[in-house]
């Protein structure tokens, strides 16, 4: 008989080797380093996150994050996986309701996650247990060193640089044209500031345009141009910048919302296909 409890005073560890179990079918496999950076940027809180325990060994879990998103306190499915010898007993939905009082007595108002759409299986229990889509999103993932990029030449009274980076909210609020996900936000990136490279696009000393990127995991978590200024090349100029501060020998560009056709006539314009989709899932708690 498994018994569910929370992760608190769980060697990280442990954790990583049921983690690693649980995805050793997968395609992208993390080191315990690499879950470790994944995990803090996603605001994990071992607290308040639960595992099903067969004896001492962790045989399914929902590893959760915790923090404000849309201005509600909220907990994020960052990671949710059984053991195969484990599966079909309905464990993650099981451990799902039973966090569910912990969570509300913590402050929590709702529960965030993000499911791959053709996933139908997962899909279909979220929405069994209360959840509601509430928005769609691409992910594109570009393997490989021989990516190049095309770019327009930018006039003279334009500048794309690394810059020491920075988040000031006043400057760059308004830039976007949708609500960044969970793990893409500035207050994610806020977390492992260190982690981060940013450059800039500037029109004399104004900034308009800024693109971030996680050398160490090849991602792009931001990449936006203010509307006036698009379609003169500094978005390809940005994303060029950036991918030469890329460490890995491919990029990812995860969570674009499906309804900004801007980014994704922008990224296909320069042969970056969607990968496929997900569902950003919500359920009031």
């Amino acid at each position: 008989m498994e018994t569910i409890k929370s992760l608190a005073g769980i060697e990280f560890s442990v954790i990583f080797e049921a983690f690693k179990e649980a995805f050793s079918d997968y395609e992208v496999q993390l080191n315990e380093l690499e879950l470790q950076r994944m995990l803090k940027r996603r605001s994990f809180n071992p607290d308040l996150s639960f595992a099903a325990f067969d004896d001492d060994k962790i045989v399914s879990f929902t590893l959760n994050g915790i923090g404000k998103y849309r201005s509600k306190k909220t907990a994020y499915d960052t990671g949710t996986g059984t053991l195969k010898a484990y599966r079909g007993k309905g464990l993650a939905t099981k451990i799902f309701e039973y966090s569910v009082p912990f969570l509300k007595e913590a402050g929590v108002e709702q529960y965030l996650l993000e499911v791959l759409q053709h996933n139908d299986k997962a899909v279909s229990v979220y929405k069994k247990i209360g959840f509601e889509v509430s928005r769609e999103f691409y992910y594109h993932v570009i393997e490989g060193d021989s990516f190049e990029m095309t770019e327009k030449p930018l006039d003279s009274e334009y500048s794309v640089e690394e810059v020491e980076l920075f988040i000031n909210r006043s400057m760059i609020d308004g830039f976007g044209d949708y609500y960044p996900s969970w793990q893409n936000t500035f207050v994610a990136m806020s977390v492992n500031l260190d982690h981060f490279k940013m450059v800039a696009a500037y029109k004399s000393d104004e900034l308009i345009g800024y693109c971030f990127v996680e050398p160490q995991a090849g991602d792009i978590p931001q990449l936006v141009v203010a509307s006036d200024h698009r379609r003169k090349g500094i978005g390809s100029t940005l994303l060029k910048e950036a991918l030469k501060l890329n460490e890995k020998d491919s990029f990812k560009i995860i969570n674009t919302d499906i309804t900004c056709e801007s980014m994704f006539e922008f990224l296909k314009a320069h042969g970056i296909e969607p990968r496929g989709k997900q569902f950003e899932m919500i359920k009031t708690l």
